[in-house]
């Protein structure tokens, strides 16, 4: 699930008279069908063994974005019910130092991408989200949406931090569009502003306004960027609210932005990031392959799926790493290092960032059903780390959800109350594929590293309360201690 640095955004409604209703349909023997299930549950017991006190270590203390990645893949496989209520109960009791600036001296600060990030976490773990940690993270997120005298960043999930600039993103936004659609409805206004961040070829830029397209509605220009990572979370968001809400514009985006990411994939089944993560990984993979899969493209996921599994530990090709059964790689370099040398404490931080976000297209279960009570058999899945992934698995998929498109002359409605014009973001975090250097950006759990394997990994969202007291000038040694450890794919948020 994430990379991130402080950055403003872009916009531009979608409206249409036409509902398109997506929902999964799965078969008992659908997921039986999945070559997949024991190499994700393998994935999922290696990362939740990782959990320190319910939460994933990072720099300097627990990193709750990367926890709560964690919940997402754990929530993915059903398999480790014990880890996920620790990670949730540690989330809960941490939300302020993870959603806020709180502790360094700004009272009712909240970042965006974070806040976004939590409540899908309540969703996730099926907890009461406007009780959980004792907040209500459902009014917190609506209270972020900038209203319509925003103008452009009217819908927009938006920081509230004083003298620091939004951090907001597609990876937030999508966060906020799915946690809000899964407990209770999401203003068509928030849908409206994460389509303007689809290009007219399909693909999400990651920050609006930037990166080649700087106008509030995304253009395909020749120096547009346009993210692979971001165009997956974006996906799945508006698949779900166009079934939990029924959202108009969604599933068309949503369609659209998947025709996208199938024009994407590599020849060998992987995708890359963009900028710094342009390299195959695991990562934007995982999520690419997810997408893909929610959105009705089966075989397009299955080779995402193989791809994945053969950077996978395994019990028969494990060699140094023999301990480390059923984590994935960020690439084919990290892979090697691995079986050659093991893991090294010092670069498990990257591996603790692949693993969740690869394992999901192994997994098959899209976002917006995480958490959900199954309606299907968990197939073959166990809990014993001796799975082993048959990357040459033959059997296809078959729990792909089918579209189905229903017109409406009026358009929809969502129950939320008046959202206030405020500042957020989400981030995706970075790392090497031998050393993580602690890195900074906003919305998210983020690192930055260099070694062998190059590039920097994603994920779904990263702490940022250093880095902004930084944007507006408190500085001392443990904001830069802070900032390093706190770098929105986000992730990823």
């Amino acid at each position: 699930m994430f990379r991130f640095s402080v950055a403003p955004a872009c916009a531009v409604a979608v409206c249409g008279a036409v509902l398109v209703a997506v929902a999964p349909v799965l078969s008992a023997s659908a997921e039986a069908a999945n070559p997949y299930v024991e190499a994700a549950a393998a994935a999922a017991e290696w990362q939740a063994g990782e959990l320190v006190a319910g939460g994933i270590p990072g720099f300097a203390g627990p990193d709750w974005g990367l926890t709560i990645d964690t919940m997402m893949a754990l929530a993915a496989t059903r398999s480790q019910p014990t880890a996920l209520a620790a990670a949730a109960d540690a989330v809960a009791a941490n939300v302020r130092k993870y959603n806020s600036a709180e502790e360094w001296g700004m009272p009712g600060s909240r970042i965006a991408g974070a806040t976004a990030k939590v409540l899908f976490a309540a969703v996730v773990a099926g907890r009461d989200p406007t009780r959980f940690g004792g907040f209500d993270m459902r009014a917190e997120t609506l209270d972020l949406i900038a209203g319509a005298d925003a103008g452009d960043d009217a819908g927009r999930l938006r920081d509230k931090l004083t003298g620091s600039p939004d951090s907001g993103n597609t990876f937030g936004q999508s966060l906020a569009v799915l946690g809000l659609a899964r407990s209770g409805g999401v203003p068509q206004s928030a849908v409206d502003f994460l389509i303007k961040q689809q290009c007219p070829n399909g693909g999400f830029r990651l920050y609006p306004g930037q990166l080649g397209s700087t106008g509030a509605t995304c253009q395909d220009t020749p120096t547009t960027v346009l993210d692979p990572d971001s165009t997956g979370m974006a996906v799945q968001a508006l698949l779900a609210t166009a079934t939990e809400s029924k959202s108009v514009g969604a599933a068309a985006a949503a369609r659209k932005g998947a025709d996208w990411l199938k024009s994407k994939q590599r020849e060998d089944g992987s995708f890359g990031g963009s900028g710094p993560t342009v390299a195959s990984n695991t990562n934007s993979t995982g999520l690419a392959g997810q997408a893909l899969h929610a959105a009705g493209y089966p075989a397009e996921s299955d080779r995402a799926a193989a791809w994945v599994a053969k950077h996978q530990i395994t019990k028969d090709d494990s060699g140094a790493a023999d301990g480390e059964i059923g984590t994935i790689a960020y690439n084919t370099e990290a892979l090697t290092s691995a079986r050659t040398e093991g893991i090294p404490e010092f670069q498990r931080d990257q591996w603790r960032r692949a693993t969740p976000q690869a394992l999901l297209v192994l997994a098959d279960v899209p976002l917006g059903d995480l958490g959900k009570v199954p309606t299907r058999p968990t197939g073959t899945a166990t809990t014993s780390a001796t799975a082993t992934a048959t990357a040459s698995a033959t059997a296809t998929r078959t729990a792909s959800p089918t579209t189905s498109i229903t017109t409406s002359a009026s358009s929809s409605v969502t129950n939320s109350p008046s959202p206030s014009t405020s500042v957020g973001g989400t981030e995706r975090a970075s790392a090497s594929a031998t050393a993580t250097t602690p890195g900074s950006g906003s919305g998210g759990n983020t690192g930055t590293g260099t070694g062998s394997g190059g590039g920097r990994l994603a994920r779904t969202g990263a702490q940022v309360g250093g880095l902004i007291l930084l944007a507006v000038g408190l500085v001392g040694t443990g904001l830069a201690v802070r900032a390093a450890a706190r770098r929105r794919n986000g992730d990823h948020a």
